[in-house]
């Protein structure tokens, strides 16, 4: 799954535009490296979002195609 998309379904960022625009701003890395919107997404990579000042990491546990609200925290493990 590509991590734009992944990020949307997983909820981490609640549009894939803005998914995309983070990806393209360089706000988003994967294993320790900047990554394009295209990379695809795998169980165990560790991926970290900047928000500002502030920063995300989170584990990937599953990779799912559609997921609901519910189920949506379940696609990631939170990190430090």
């Amino acid at each position: 799954m590509r991590l734009d998309k992944y990020l949307k379904v997983s909820r981490l960022i609640k549009r894939r535009t803005v998914a995309n625009e983070a990806c393209d701003g360089e706000r988003v890395s994967v294993n320790g490296r900047q990554v394009k919107a295209s990379y695809q997404v795998k169980e165990g990579d560790i991926i970290e979002i900047a928000f500002g000042n502030r920063s995300l990491k989170v584990e990937v546990t599953r990779v799912s195609e559609t997921a609901n609200k519910a189920e949506a925290p379940a696609m990631y493990r939170e990190l430090e």
